[in-house]
């Protein structure tokens, strides 16, 4: 249900996931210094006494942002946090990003140069060097695609998704939804604004929800409160396709099964009052909206005191396989937890 979901419905056919299974069952690992590949947040490899962590994203105009409402300072910032969010899944700081781009003819010099704003603005705030990229022509839009890199001295402090245990506790960070709900008032300004070009766009009253759609932030604090209180979570993830699909992420590495409390998912009071408005579950856009940038993770419960005083949220537990992924309703039924939002096809 996020912007990716838009355009990707109508002549999809290859499934995301299906294919990364399938490259990952082809590849094979010549280097002992390669510790986790394919099917993480990020890669970890061991270069003398630290352990680097690496990831990548691509960013595809029309498929993962638009312009029409998109500034591209905002789009230069967001880019830079959503690589962040991995490499900190993987209890992480980041250090080092290179950026490439395919810009297409209608773009100048000068909008090129806004986009790295935000790029820089992103790299100040998080304490990033900018170390190189590459540019090119492109005939279809505007690309992006970012690389990152941080590294970690200790091995045993790394987050995996595949390490949850039956017992531990499902905590998240932040709120839930309110970037799908930014993205669903900027389409309706698109679309007035279509249809009456004289029009100005009605921002009023939104302003988290549109903020966390144009601007997220990463959760950086919270490697630095692990770190802090001797902490390591049992497993991470960060949340870009949706909270009901990274926690299945989590369940299938692991080979564990769930009960989420749906009543306990933290949502915004403006996520709730824009999703009466236009009319859309507020449930449904925390479980399945996607590009909250926030963490999902799973820890011993003998840290259950100290992470919710922290202000983390609770919302399930891990259990054993055989019991499945459940959502718990407020009437105490269960029912099968699903993916509902990003439909991973390329």
């Amino acid at each position: 249900m996020n912007q990716k979901e838009k355009t990707s419905y109508k002549n999809s056919h290859i499934d995301e996931f299906e294919l990364i299974n399938e490259i990952k069952s082809l590849t094979k690992t010549k280097h002992k210094e390669n510790i986790k590949g394919i099917d993480d947040d990020a890669a970890i490899s061991k270069y003398g006494d630290k352990y680097l962590a690496i990831s990548t994203d691509i960013f595809t105009e029309g498929i993962h942002f638009d312009l029409t409402y998109t500034p591209l300072k905002h789009l230069g910032y967001k880019c830079v946090v959503a690589n962040i969010s991995d490499i900190t899944a993987m209890n992480v700081l980041p250090k080092n990003i290179l950026i490439s781009l395919a810009v297409s003819s209608k773009m100048n010099k000068e909008h090129v140069m806004d986009f790295y704003k935000g790029v820089f603005l992103a790299c100040e705030n998080y304490n990033l060097d900018l170390i190189g990229g590459d540019t090119s022509s492109s005939l279809t839009g505007f690309t992006v695609s970012v690389t990152i890199f941080g590294d970690k001295k200790n091995k045993n402090q790394l987050v995996y998704r595949n390490t949850a245990k039956e017992g531990d506790i499902i905590f998240v960070t932040g709120d839930f939804g309110a970037a799908y709900l930014g993205l669903q008032i900027l389409e309706r300004e698109k679309k007035i604004f279509l249809e009456h070009p004289e029009s100005q766009p009605n921002l009023n009253n939104y302003d988290y929800v549109v903020g966390r759609q144009l601007k997220p932030e990463a959760r950086t604090d919270i490697v630095d409160f692990f770190k802090k209180n001797k902490i390591t979570p049992t497993s991470m993830i960060d949340v870009s396709d949706g909270l009901s699909s990274e926690i299945l992420h989590i369940c299938k590495s692991s080979n564990v099964g769930c009960d989420i409390h749906l009543k306990k998912i933290p949502i915004h009071e403006e996520s709730i009052k824009v999703s009466q408005e236009l009319g859309i579950d507020e449930i449904t856009c925390a479980l399945n909206g996607g590009e909250d940038y926030e963490l999902v993770f799973t820890a011993n419960p003998k840290h259950l005191n100290i992470l919710l005083n922290q202000g983390f949220s609770s919302i399930g537990v891990i259990k054993n396989k055989k019991d499945g992924c459940n959502m718990i309703l407020e009437n105490n039924d269960k029912t099968e937890l699903k993916s509902m939002g990003w439909s991973n096809k390329l």
